[in-house]
């Protein structure tokens, strides 16, 4: 199926400022001879899909599917990452539908598709870590070729991904046991023009919550996310959330292929102009509140619910139903996403609480 162009509501203003925006991301990954990722060798008005192979140690290896669609027309090479967490569906699922829906022959540009980052993860069905290793994939970056097998995925994603595109999207959504409500990440870099940009991508990406990100940190060494590295590589990138609790429902899916649209929109991949958000609810402060004690966790609230400073949020008791501890609110806020099945551990996530910012 072809992509169908429709129009879209538009701020002139937006787009006037937005292009400027464009055009200060160099455009330096298109010619006229073949995209080249890993052993892909792809030419303009193609679309092929094949394995980044990441090497095996110890008798431990692995592959991350992408399909690369390098465009008749000149233009960005805009990055698409699911699957970094492999319980997250909906923006693996929303990718693989958008590889049918785009024409490269219309296609201004170049889009790389990692369709499933973490393969392992997603073959094993694990919340949060890599079965081979237990590490957290989104806190391993930049990621080492010596390393466990999480550290060489993410290096391979760096080098052949984030090293070769003009800007990137991370796609995330709640795990297989967080109840989330949509929302991004705006990462601020201190730098003016990045942070116009990205700032200018995530609302045309198009959901409502955006959290206002400082706390990343600026050592490339110790970058750990992905989208993070992305952007101490001078990147541009931004991090969404669309999808929850394991699901594979419409609506999620939906969300995550209308966001990447209005994002290639924005850098003239494809025919429109994005549909920014009219009324962004922005997010200045943000803390996750993780177990102290290993044992079955009882949500008392749920996500996209206020809550008050203080406020119990649910409580974590041991093996043998004793309460161990409350979780409490550590300032009024909205909440991001919640646990939402019984297990936990010491040190895992119970709930994300964000601060909405005060009007100016």
């Amino acid at each position: 199926m072809r992509l169908q162009i429709r129009p879209n509501r538009f701020c002139r203003g937006f787009f006037v400022l937005s292009a400027a925006f464009f055009l200060s991301c160099a455009d330096t990954s298109f010619s006229q001879e073949a995209f080249v990722i890993g052993s892909l060798k792809v030419f303009p008005g193609q679309a092929v899909s094949e394995f980044l192979e990441v090497a095996a140690k110890e008798g431990i290896g692995t592959s991350i599917p992408v399909t690369v669609i390098h465009g008749a027309k000149k233009g960005k090479t805009l990055a698409l990452v699911a699957g970094v967490h492999g319980f997250e569906y909906p923006p693996i699922l929303a990718l693989y539908r958008l590889k049918a829906m785009i024409d490269p022959k219309d296609l201004a540009g170049t889009l790389i598709l990692v369709h499933i980052a973490n393969l392992p993860s997603f073959q094993r069905r694990t919340i949060y870590y890599g079965p081979s290793d237990w590490k957290n994939l989104n806190r391993v970056f930049p990621g080492d070729p010596a390393g466990t097998l999480s550290q060489r995925i993410a290096h391979v994603l760096i080098e052949e991904v984030v090293k070769k595109c003009d800007c990137l999207i991370d796609l995330h959504c709640g795990d297989g046991n967080e109840a989330l409500i949509p929302y991004s990440y705006w990462m601020i870099s201190g730098q003016k023009k990045m942070d116009d940009l990205t700032r200018t991508m995530t609302l045309a990406f198009g959901i409502r919550h955006i959290i206002i990100d400082e706390t990343r940190s600026k050592d490339l060494k110790d970058s750990k996310y992905l989208g993070n590295t992305a952007v101490l590589l001078g990147k541009p990138a931004i991090t969404t959330e669309s999808g929850f609790l394991g699901r594979t429902d419409e609506e999620s899916i939906r969300r995550n292929i209308d966001g990447i649209m209005g994002v290639m929109r924005l850098f003239q991949m494809i025919e429109g102009q994005p549909d920014v958000v009219a009324d962004p609810v922005w997010i200045d402060r943000y803390e996750v509140i993780y177990s102290q004690t290993d044992g079955l966790f009882y949500p008392q609230a749920e996500m996209g619910h206020y809550v008050a400073k203080g406020q119990k949020v649910g409580y974590v008791t041991d093996f043998l139903g004793q309460v161990k501890e409350e979780a409490r609110a550590p300032f009024g806020g909205i909440l991001l996403y919640i646990i939402n099945t019984p297990p936990t551990s010491k040190g895992e996530p119970l709930f994300e609480v964000g601060r909405v910012k005060e009007e100016n």
